[in-house]
């Protein structure tokens, strides 16, 4: 088959192999081994596909090739025709057109040229009319305009007193008359601008003391009770506005009782925030009398729905916990419910009865819940700020969003907790504006006072074995082996002996020793002495022989080395030095 100038036809089996071609005996019958990639290619669409049109360069030339599958024989029919010769009445077709185009720009270029000459002769003659009526009228037109020129530039140079002459019927006496009306409303404005600045000034004033006045409100200050290691507390507030309607509170109503709250006000702004401030004081009082969590929030209630009259509400949760046995009784009056993650597991719900809020309705019974909870613990609180944070396709960060990203940090600090989380709906947000108020508490449990054994004795070197015998006592007690009590009893030498021998030299004082096991081997060191903070004592560099080191420095370092953590700090003027070191299925690892 011969088609077109430089079209033929070949005949492929379902291998790929040439089995009819006009120059059968000149090419390569198995192009699928030898051909050039563009070739192969073509030849694995055409014995891949039932039907359809491929391009390669066949000898040298750019070729198309078309190609259908004999459906009894499974083998292709291909017919190739060079490219150029498919597109080459495209291409005579484009020439044509290409004259017409020229052709035609040619005539219109000349049509245009013409009627330019005339438009310039008519332009001339118009100018030329326009002169002689604008000399003409000069003298009547243009000296009133440049006398009002010069009164308006001195109005803009600030002169508001300046008087333009109205006087006449012509549009330049009407234009003069709308000046002079245009510079006493100016005056008006900008008296009144002045007020209103003057007055959003005070009105910013009053905010900004009232954010500082709500900020103090609210303890800011933490760790909130440092002498206590039965419990960790952290919480933070972004208000939406310069003041906020959200709260979050927590006191100790006696030693071994401790409320936490955490509430949402209705409204925003000032009004919220004069709500909240009601509230907050009302629960405290409330909660210092010695009420149980249910019996507050129902005086509360009561007490708020008393001339409430803009209607007014807040959801609260509030809990107080027992800190010796753990016990935790608490109320939630419409309020978000919290998550809790239990020591060694995962973030989940708390299990709350959803009251009704407080202020809505008078006479409302509440119901309370309680729960255990033990060392290691950690309860979040939070107000809707934070599942009901938007991005800009106003999707919401969610419940499930919000418990996700809990347990992403729940292995990390309370303070890394909560400024993760609102990293985490800063990050959602992208850049869309807050609506709501964004308030978090997060509570941990940590060691009870009845797990700590404590002594107290003179710091001096010959009370050591005393030492080491109250830590071992204890140690063989929770059955730690021989190797962790050998590396506590070189810490605890090694802490012992540097008080003794420093911290009240040249006099004698007291030092505290306390020890917990629980998940961990806590050995706590107090002193009143000088202060003095060993984890800032340089390293020595053990890769130097011991002749050329620096004294001093090599004790601190093999406590680091031996024990799996080690605090510092400085409390009511006492030095106060925590060793820490991990135990594992009752023993120490």
């Amino acid at each position: 088959m011969k088609i077109g100038e430089t079209g033929y036809a070949f005949l492929l089996d379902n291998k790929g192999t040439i089995i009819a071609h006009p120059r059968y005996d000149e090419i390569d019958k198995e192009p699928l081994r030898s051909a050039k990639e563009d070739y192969r290619q073509a030849i694995v669409a055409i014995t891949s596909h039932d039907e359809g049109l491929a391009t390669a360069k066949i000898d040298g030339r750019q070729r198309y090739l078309a190609y259908y599958r004999l459906p009894t024989t499974k083998w292709s029919l291909v017919i190739t025709v060079d490219v150029d010769e498919i597109i080459q009445p495209t291409v005579a077709t484009q020439n044509k057109i290409d004259a017409y185009t020229r052709k035609t720009q040619a005539y219109i270029n000349e049509t245009l040229k013409d009627v330019l000459v005339q438009f310039i002769i008519i332009l001339a003659i118009a100018a030329l009319v326009i002169l002689a009526l604008s000399y003409l009228l000069a003298k009547t037109i243009t000296n009133p305009i440049k006398l009002l020129l010069a009164k308006v530039a001195k109005i803009g140079e600030g002169d508001l007193e300046t008087k333009i002459d109205d006087r006449g019927k012509d549009e330049i006496a009407e234009l003069a008359a709308a000046f002079n009306k245009m510079t006493i409303d100016l005056k008006t404005y900008i008296a009144n601008l002045s007020e209103i600045t003057a007055e959003k000034e005070r009105i910013g004033a009053e905010l900004d003391v009232a954010r500082k006045i709500q900020r103090s409100m609210l303890p800011c200050i933490f760790p909130p009770f440092p002498d206590r290691e039965e419990f960790d507390l952290y919480a933070t507030m972004h208000p939406a506005k310069e003041v906020g309607g959200d709260f979050y509170d927590f006191f100790l109503t006696d030693d071994d009782h401790l409320a936490i709250v955490i509430a949402d006000v209705s409204g925003k702004g000032v009004p919220g925030a004069l709500f909240m401030v009601i509230a907050k004081t009302l629960i405290k009082n409330n909660a210092q009398l010695g009420k149980s969590p249910k019996e507050i929030f129902e005086t509360v209630n009561k007490q708020l729905c008393e001339n409430n009259e803009a209607s007014m509400f807040v959801t609260a949760f509030m809990g107080i916990l027992e800190i010796d046995t753990g016990e935790f009784v608490y109320v939630n009056a419409g309020h978000n419910a919290p998550l809790l993650k239990k020591t060694a597991g995962d973030f989940q719900w708390l299990p709350t009865k959803p009251g009704f809020v407080l202020a809505g309705m008078e006479d409302m019974v509440y119901e309370q819940d309680r729960i255990i909870l033990e060392p290691g613990d950690v309860l979040y609180l939070y107000t809707d700020g934070v599942t009901e944070a938007v991005n800009r396709d106003n999707e919401l960060f969610g419940n499930s969003r919000l418990l996700a990203e809990l347990n992403k940090y729940k292995d990390s600090t309370l303070t890394e907790l909560l400024t993760g989380i609102k990293d985490e709906i800063d990050r959602f947000s992208a850049g869309a504006e807050q609506a709501d108020d964004i308030t978090m508490l997060a509570l941990k449990i940590g060691r009870k006072k009845s797990a700590w054994k404590e002594i107290r004795l003179d710091a001096v070197v010959d009370n050591l074995d005393r030492v080491l015998d109250f830590v071992n006592s204890e140690l063989n007690a929770h059955g730690c082996d021989l190797k962790v009590r050998t590396q506590i009893n070189i810490a605890v030498e090694e802490i012992f002996v540097n008080i003794a021998n420093y911290a009240y030299k040249p006099e004698i004082g007291e030092v505290t020793i306390r020890l917990a096991v629980d998940e961990e081997i806590v050995i706590e060191f107090e002193d009143r002495g000088m202060p003095y903070n060993p984890l800032e004592t340089k390293e020595p560099d053990i890769n130097k022989p011991a002749e050329e080191r620096e004294i001093g420095g090599l004790g601190i370092f093999m406590v680091k080395k031996i024990m799996d953590g080690i605090e510092y700090k400085n409390v009511d003027n006492k030095n106060v030095l925590t060793l820490r070191k991990t135990v594992t299925g009752g023993r120490s690892s």
